[in-house]
């Protein structure tokens, strides 16, 4: 075993565990109706909405915001999709068969039990609480308590594992992140030509 792979083994082992805790929880309705605010098309209807209630009540800062919100999502739902089509892993829902395995491998497949790292959801719906809370600061802590129940709603009905949901997470972030510096950068540009 690789130091690595020795590094990740209580990870991989933490995350077992939990999939076991949550056995009992696994078919509750709420993590299901939880699971469907956090997807794409609902995330993406809701940045839509942003943008549209802006232009609709001319503000331009909540218009911006549903932009902003719209390409963060975009951006991590891109480098999630890159992520998960070169690494193959059971999602924990298969855990039970034998001919599965939990761990992280090289790997190409676009089966839906075969990617289960790292967590769209979480990379959605992180980016774009993370989004709308860099645009209003006095939202913050709800923005980032419904980020965060998106995403870990994740674990509790056997779609991810604790560290696909950890992934998608720092997805999520860093895609904000760099939608922001390229905001920044383009905002500084204009400013310095109009001047």
């Amino acid at each position: 075993m690789s130091t690595l792979e020795a590094a990740v083994e209580p990870i991989l082992e933490a995350d077992v565990r939990t999939v076991a805790a949550v056995q009992p929880v696994k078919d509750h309705p709420l993590f299901e109706r939880l699971a469907d605010l956090g997807d794409q098309p609902q995330l993406r209807i809701l940045c839509a909405g942003v943008i549209a209630l802006g232009a609709v009540r001319r503000d331009s800062r909540l218009a911006l915001t549903g932009a902003r919100m719209l390409a963060a999502h975009t951006l991590a739902t891109w480098a999630k999709d890159f992520v998960k089509h070169r690494i193959d892993r059971t999602r924990p829902r298969s855990l039970g068969d034998p001919e599965t395995d939990h761990r992280l491998a090289p790997g190409r497949s676009h089966e839906k039990e075969e990617t289960s790292f790292p967590s769209g959801h979480a990379a959605g719906a992180t980016a774009v609480a993370r989004a709308y809370a860099r645009a209003y600061p006095e939202h913050r802590v709800p923005a980032g308590i419904a980020g965060t129940i998106l995403s870990l709603a994740q674990i509790p009905r056997c779609a991810h594992y604790p560290s696909d949901v950890g992934a998608g997470v720092a997805i999520g972030l860093a895609s904000e992140a760099l939608v922001d510096g390229a905001v920044k950068l383009g905002a500084h540009i204009l400013s310095s030509h109009s001047s």
